[in-house]
């Protein structure tokens, strides 16, 4: 006998989803940052924040998926 998931488990899932897509999202837009960088000196200095705080995000968002329990 299988176990039906409620509207609460479904609602749960789903933002576990999005925010797994979003990391998803997070993880390419860096690689793509980090892309330009090597190809200007000027992109590496632009981009040096927005890196270092886009992949605080991930780490934080990793610890989030970490701890939360999928139903």
């Amino acid at each position: 006998m299988s176990k039906m998931t409620t509207p609460t488990e479904k609602n749960h899932n789903k933002h576990l989803d999005l925010l797994h897509e979003y990391k998803i999202h997070l993880v390419k837009y860096i690689s793509e940052l980090e892309k330009l960088d090597q190809q200007s000196e000027f992109a590496k200095q632009w981009n040096e924040t927005t890196i270092k705080e886009r992949k605080q995000e991930l780490k934080v968002i990793d610890k989030i998926l970490k701890n939360l329990i999928r139903f």
